[in-house]
Protein backbone atom coordinates (compact mmCIF):
# COMPACT_ATOMS: atom_id res chain seq x y z
CA UNK A 1 0.00 0.00 0.00
CA UNK A 2 1.36 3.56 -1.27
CA UNK A 3 1.92 5.88 1.85
CA UNK A 4 1.36 9.81 0.78
CA UNK A 5 3.85 12.02 2.32
CA UNK A 6 2.77 15.87 2.52
CA UNK A 7 6.20 18.38 2.74
CA UNK A 8 5.91 22.14 3.77
CA UNK A 9 8.39 24.88 3.10
CA UNK A 10 6.78 27.36 5.29
CA UNK A 11 7.08 31.47 4.88
CA UNK A 12 4.78 34.35 5.25
CA UNK A 13 4.91 35.63 1.89
CA UNK A 14 4.78 32.32 0.04
CA UNK A 15 4.01 28.75 1.97
CA UNK A 16 5.07 25.90 -0.77
CA UNK A 17 3.66 22.41 -0.26
CA UNK A 18 4.30 19.06 -1.90
CA UNK A 19 3.31 16.06 -1.98
CA UNK A 20 4.13 12.52 -3.05
CA UNK A 21 3.42 8.86 -2.23
CA UNK A 22 5.48 6.39 -1.83
CA UNK A 23 5.21 2.41 -3.13
CA UNK A 24 6.43 -0.50 -1.07
CA UNK A 25 9.31 -0.94 -2.56
CA UNK A 26 9.78 2.54 -2.77
CA UNK A 27 9.23 3.92 -5.60
CA UNK A 28 7.79 7.80 -5.14
CA UNK A 29 5.35 9.51 -7.32
CA UNK A 30 4.76 12.72 -7.68
CA UNK A 31 1.10 13.61 -6.60
CA UNK A 32 0.44 17.80 -6.25
CA UNK A 33 2.72 20.62 -5.14
CA UNK A 34 1.75 24.22 -4.81
CA UNK A 35 2.02 27.57 -3.10
CA UNK A 36 -0.09 29.93 -0.24
CA UNK A 37 0.61 33.45 -1.29
CA UNK A 38 -1.63 35.15 1.50
CA UNK A 39 -2.44 38.55 0.60
CA UNK A 40 -3.56 39.94 3.35
CA UNK A 41 -2.26 42.56 5.20
CA UNK A 42 -1.79 41.94 8.90
CA UNK A 43 0.45 38.77 10.04
CA UNK A 44 -2.28 37.18 12.26
CA UNK A 45 -4.38 37.42 8.76
CA UNK A 46 -1.36 35.95 6.58
CA UNK A 47 -0.56 32.66 9.53
CA UNK A 48 -5.05 31.58 9.63
CA UNK A 49 -4.96 32.04 5.84
CA UNK A 50 -1.90 29.74 5.76
CA UNK A 51 -3.52 27.45 8.27
CA UNK A 52 -6.61 27.55 6.33
CA UNK A 53 -5.61 26.66 2.94
CA UNK A 54 -2.77 23.73 4.56
CA UNK A 55 -5.87 22.44 6.11
CA UNK A 56 -8.12 21.94 2.83
CA UNK A 57 -4.48 20.57 1.73
CA UNK A 58 -4.58 17.48 4.23
CA UNK A 59 -8.09 17.25 4.15
CA UNK A 60 -7.75 16.70 0.40
CA UNK A 61 -4.79 14.19 -0.04
CA UNK A 62 -5.31 12.76 3.88
CA UNK A 63 -1.09 12.41 4.04
CA UNK A 64 -0.03 9.87 6.84
CA UNK A 65 2.98 11.90 7.32
CA UNK A 66 3.99 15.62 7.33
CA UNK A 67 7.28 16.49 6.52
CA UNK A 68 8.06 20.47 7.66
CA UNK A 69 11.39 22.15 7.23
CA UNK A 70 13.05 23.86 10.27
CA UNK A 71 13.64 27.07 11.22
CA UNK A 72 17.07 28.22 9.62
CA UNK A 73 18.77 31.03 11.72
CA UNK A 74 19.91 33.37 9.34
CA UNK A 75 21.75 36.69 9.49
CA UNK A 76 17.93 38.35 9.03
CA UNK A 77 16.51 37.90 12.47
CA UNK A 78 13.30 38.83 11.19
CA UNK A 79 12.99 36.76 8.65
CA UNK A 80 13.87 33.63 10.66
CA UNK A 81 11.31 35.04 13.21
CA UNK A 82 8.65 35.58 10.40
CA UNK A 83 9.20 31.82 8.60
CA UNK A 84 8.74 30.23 12.55
CA UNK A 85 5.56 31.70 12.37
CA UNK A 86 4.73 30.34 9.11
CA UNK A 87 6.38 26.87 10.48
CA UNK A 88 4.26 27.24 13.33
CA UNK A 89 0.97 27.52 11.24
CA UNK A 90 1.40 24.39 10.19
CA UNK A 91 2.30 22.57 12.91
CA UNK A 92 -1.47 23.51 13.95
CA UNK A 93 -2.45 22.30 10.77
CA UNK A 94 -1.00 18.89 10.82
CA UNK A 95 -2.13 18.41 15.36
CA UNK A 96 -5.51 19.52 14.00
CA UNK A 97 -6.00 16.64 11.75
CA UNK A 98 -3.52 14.41 13.74
CA UNK A 99 -1.08 13.84 10.99
CA UNK A 100 2.55 13.56 12.26
CA UNK A 101 4.84 15.28 11.97
CA UNK A 102 8.58 15.07 10.86
CA UNK A 103 11.03 18.16 11.23
CA UNK A 104 14.08 18.31 8.74
CA UNK A 105 16.80 20.76 8.59
CA UNK A 106 17.31 22.74 5.09
CA UNK A 107 21.17 21.43 4.70
CA UNK A 108 19.55 17.53 5.39
CA UNK A 109 16.93 18.37 2.85
CA UNK A 110 19.77 19.60 0.56
CA UNK A 111 21.91 16.72 1.15
CA UNK A 112 19.35 13.73 1.17
CA UNK A 113 17.99 15.19 -1.94
CA UNK A 114 20.65 16.85 -4.36
CA UNK A 115 23.66 15.12 -2.26
CA UNK A 116 25.29 18.61 -1.27
CA UNK A 117 24.41 19.94 2.11
CA UNK A 118 25.12 23.42 0.57
CA UNK A 119 23.20 22.82 -3.13
CA UNK A 120 21.55 25.84 -4.48
CA UNK A 121 17.75 26.22 -4.62
CA UNK A 122 17.87 25.24 -8.76
CA UNK A 123 20.28 22.18 -7.94
CA UNK A 124 17.47 20.92 -5.81
CA UNK A 125 14.53 22.07 -7.73
CA UNK A 126 16.34 19.87 -10.86
CA UNK A 127 17.09 16.80 -8.09
CA UNK A 128 13.22 16.94 -7.76
CA UNK A 129 12.60 17.13 -11.17
CA UNK A 130 14.49 13.54 -11.96
CA UNK A 131 13.40 11.73 -8.39
CA UNK A 132 9.63 11.99 -8.88
CA UNK A 133 10.15 11.77 -12.98
CA UNK A 134 8.83 14.92 -14.19
CA UNK A 135 8.95 16.30 -17.20
CA UNK A 136 9.31 19.78 -16.27
CA UNK A 137 10.49 21.24 -13.19
CA UNK A 138 7.99 21.90 -10.09
CA UNK A 139 6.75 25.38 -9.75
CA UNK A 140 7.40 27.90 -7.66
CA UNK A 141 10.61 27.48 -6.33
CA UNK A 142 8.62 27.30 -2.69
CA UNK A 143 6.42 24.33 -4.35
CA UNK A 144 9.55 22.11 -5.75
CA UNK A 145 11.58 22.90 -1.98
CA UNK A 146 7.94 21.20 -0.24
CA UNK A 147 8.86 18.85 -2.95
CA UNK A 148 12.14 18.14 -1.56
CA UNK A 149 11.23 17.69 2.33
CA UNK A 150 8.44 15.20 1.22
CA UNK A 151 11.28 13.34 -0.97
CA UNK A 152 13.93 13.43 2.06
CA UNK A 153 11.05 12.53 5.00
CA UNK A 154 10.55 9.65 2.59
CA UNK A 155 14.38 8.89 1.74
CA UNK A 156 14.91 8.51 5.64
CA UNK A 157 12.15 6.94 6.47
CA UNK A 158 11.48 8.37 9.51
CA UNK A 159 7.95 7.68 8.46
CA UNK A 160 5.22 6.85 12.28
Amino acid sequence: MALTIMGVDPGTRITGYGIISIADDGAMKYIACGAIIPKEKTLPEKLLKIFNELCAVIKKYKPCSIAVEEVFFAKNVRSTVMIGEARSAALIAAARAGVPVANYPPAEVKKTVAGNGMAEKKQVQLMVKLHLRLNELPEPIDASDALAIAICHGFLRNLP
